[in-house]
C-alpha cells in the first residue's frame, strides 16, 4: 500500500484496509473504521474553513495517517514496526472487547504518531504556530469518542454499564486516556522540534517503549474493569465482519 499524498488518498487507503479486514474477519478493521470517521471529520473541517491554515493541517493529517498506513503494511509483511503498533496488531488476534481494540490503536497512533507528525509538519518553523489548529484537530478526535460509545451501545447493550459502574473509572478507560494522549502528543511534538538530529530516533524509540507499557495496561485492566469487560465481551457480536460493517456504516 503506497503512502497517501493527500487526505482523499488517506480515506481511500482506509477504505482498502477496512475492506481487507471485512474479507479476512480481522479486528484491525475496528480502528480503521474509527480512524476513517476522524479523517472525514478533519477533511470537512478543512473544507469548511475551520482551521487557520487548512493546507498545513492537511499536511499534518497526511503525515499522521501515513504512519498508521505504514505500520499496517509492515505488520502485513512481518517487517519491523514500532512496539506500540506491534502490540496493537498482535492484539487483533485475540477476542478482546471492541473498546479495547480501539484503545490499542488510539494509544499507538495518538500517543506516538501524532506528536511525531506535528513535529514533522512544523519542521523549519515555530511549532507554536500550529498549536491552535492542533488543538482543533484534537477536539475533533475527542468528539468522536461519544459517537463511538453510542455505536458500541447499539451492538452491545452492556456497554452502557461503563457509564454507571464507576464514572471515574469510565473516564480513565475512555475519555481520560484520550485527554492524556492528546497532551502527551503535544509535549512530544515540542520535544521533537528541538531535539538534536542525532538523538531524534533514540527519543522516539524510548517513547515507543513507554507507550507500549500503556498498551499492556489496556489489555490487562484492573479487576473491576476486567469484570465489566468480560460481561461486555459475552454480549458482543461474535462475527468480526458484522462489527466492522456496523462501525463503518
Amino acid at each position: 500500500m503506497l503512502p497517501a499524498k493527500n487526505i482523499t488518498e488517506v480515506i481511500s487507503c482506509l477504505d482498502e484496509i477496512i475492506d481487507i479486514s471485512v474479507a479476512k474477519k480481522s479486528r484491525a478493521g475496528y480502528f480503521a473504521c474509527l480512524y476513517r470517521k476522524m479523517t472525514v471529520a478533519v477533511q470537512n473541517g478543512i473544507n469548511n474553513g475551520l482551521f487557520s491554515d487548512g493546507p498545513k493541517m492537511e499536511k499534518l493529517d497526511v503525515i499522521f495517517a501515513n504512519r498508521y498506513i505504514s505500520a499496517y503494511g509492515c505488520n502485513a509483511k512481518n517487517a519491523p514496526l514500532t512496539s506500540s503498533w506491534k502490540s496493537a496488531f498482535v492484539a487483533t488476534a485475540q477476542p478482546y472487547t471492541v473498546i479495547q481494540h480501539l484503545l490499542m490503536g488510539m494509544n499507538a497512533h495518538i500517543n506516538l504518531d501524532l506528536g511525531i507528525a506535528a513535529a514533522e509538519t512544523a519542521r523549519g518553523d515555530d511549532i507554536q504556530l500550529i498549536k491552535k489548529d492542533f488543538d482543533l484537530i484534537n477536539n475533533i478526535i475527542g468528539s468522536l469518542i461519544n459517537i463511538v460509545q453510542k455505536d458500541l451501545e447499539e451492538i452491545c447493550a452492556p456497554m452502557k454499564l461503563l457509564k454507571y459502574v464507576d464514572n471515574s473509572s469510565k473516564e480513565s478507560v475512555i475519555n481520560f486516556s484520550i485527554t492524556a494522549a492528546r497532551n502527551t502528543a503535544w509535549a512530544n511534538a515540542l520535544a521533537l522540534s528541538v531535539v538534536l538530529p542525532n538523538t531524534y530516533d533514540g527519543y522516539i524509540s524510548n517513547l515507543d517503549s513507554k507507550i507500549d507499557i500503556v498498551a499492556r495496561n489496556i489489555i490487562n485492566p484492573n479487576f473491576s474493569q476486567s469484570m465489566i469487560l468480560r460481561t461486555v465481551r459475552v454480549f458482543e457480536p461474535k462475527d468480526v465482519g458484522v462489527i466492522i460493517k456496523f462501525l463503518r456504516d
